[in-house]
């Protein structure tokens, strides 16, 4: 069965009172930081994109989004939940610099939230802000700022927006904002699977048991399908005509967990969905047009509790129960790049940052991880051997325009 999020709160209490062993002397890595918070979502901020509402006349003139500065900021989302563990519930922002691979030390903002805990997360693609989901509701927070001689300063506030048709509802498991932030998807604990019109939060599907829960939602690149994952397995629907176009088979041994659109080196749309299987955490390949499985493969032996695609789709990200984190590659399915223990919990979430450079991972350990993506091994091998093969074709031809060199070589 999968994962709950009780089930992760209990499992991070049990593995905490286990007996520890001595600290290593090695520093924590840079692009590593702990913020006190378990965390059970995480996004990057399309900062450039963000329009501050600043008070004085010259701000309000400045084109705002064409900002030259650098800056990336990652959201993360988590907490104690109910009662007096003293453990806070926050959504925290952190800054993070790609010139030196480092997370800010301290988060630049540590937004409480009193007893509710903020479970899953969605920031909306446009910088409009990013929508939390709550035990019993969903809240709207707007990103805020000051002008400082650094520049901007960003910040995150509750917004005033209310979001009545996610008010007083089961826990929702699964946030999704279409690429162009227009539509809204949101899976609930009991099964409803709700798609809006954003902003105007108008009904677009309603579906009452699209599944026994929903556990992850994501639309296609250009927002005409919606894949649903749950319990009973996943479904694919029509955006426009707010209907079930495909419902995907899985295997005897198979308990679907993950899923995830994207679009191959040729442009073609393809599915992802992550399952476990006896064998571990299996990435599975689906043809879109006829909904048939295209291949299947097994990468790791421990469970995938978070995946992600990057943007440019060549490659798969995976965090495991163990704490581990590793790029796949799309086209080969081999494995690029694994980190170790780049968590001491479990890795809950992960995401791709637009530009596909780089993952944010996110942890019951209450950490926060950037991993930046190593240029590819097999090209850098490639390349070399290419130059071995000139070399050995140059020698070749001076031998075949030169045969006297050669038959006195022959001779000695």
């Amino acid at each position: 069965m999968l994962i709950t999020r009780f089930e992760l709160k209990f499992r991070h209490r049990e593995r905490s009172e286990r007996p520890t062993m001595a600290k290593s002397n090695n520093p924590e890595p840079s692009n590593f930081r702990k913020y006190g918070v378990p965390f059970y979502a995480v996004a990057w901020v399309p900062y450039k994109s963000i329009r501050f509402d600043f008070k004085s006349e010259e701000d309000q003139k400045e084109d705002q989004p064409d900002r030259n500065d650098d800056r990336n900021y990652v959201v993360l989302a988590g907490g104690g939940g109910e009662g007096r563990s003293g453990i806070p519930n926050a959504v925290v922002l952190s800054e993070f610099d790609l010139a030196s691979n480092s997370l800010s030390d301290l988060p630049v903002v540590k937004h409480g939230t009193g007893s509710d805990l903020p479970y899953r997360m969605a920031g909306h693609p446009r910088g409009e802000g990013l929508i939390c989901s709550f035990p019993k509701f969903c809240r709207w927070f707007e990103w805020d700022g000051e002008r400082s001689s650094e520049g901007h300063k960003l910040g995150i506030k509750q917004s005033e927006k209310e979001l009545n048709l996610l008010q007083d509802v089961e826990q929702q498991l699964a946030l999704e904002f279409n690429d162009e932030g227009s539509v809204l998807a949101s899976g609930g604990e009991n099964g409803n699977l709700k798609v809006f019109k954003w902003p105007s939060m108008e009904i677009i599907l309603n579906e009452a048991q699209a599944h026994a829960s929903v556990k992850d939602l994501d639309f296609s690149p250009d927002g005409k399908l919606l894949v649903s994952l749950g319990n009973g397995g996943c479904r694919v629907w029509d955006v426009t005509s707010s209907k079930a176009v495909a419902s995907l088979p899985k295997g005897n041994d198979e308990i679907f967990c993950s899923c995830r659109f994207s679009q191959t080196n040729e442009k073609n749309l393809v599915l992802y969905t992550v399952s476990v299987t006896g064998k571990g955490g299996s990435i599975a390949t689906w043809n879109t047009t006829t909904w048939k499985r295209i291949s299947s493969k097994s990468v790791v032996r421990d469970t995938i509790l978070a995946f992600d695609v990057s943007a440019d789709g060549k490659f798969l990200a995976c965090g495991t129960t163990e704490g581990d984190v590793m790029i796949i590659n799309s086209t080969s399915m081999r494995t690029h790049q694994v980190i170790k223990k780049a968590h001491l919990g479990f890795v809950t979430a992960l995401r791709f940052s637009p530009d596909s450079s780089a993952f944010a991972s996110a942890s019951l350990d209450s950490s926060a991880r950037v991993t930046i993506i190593q240029e590819a091994k097999e090209n850098r091998e490639i390349s070399l051997w290419l130059i071995i093969l000139i070399f050995l074709i140059a020698i070749a031809a001076y031998f075949f325009k030169n045969p006297q060199i050669l038959e006195s070589f022959t001779k000695i």
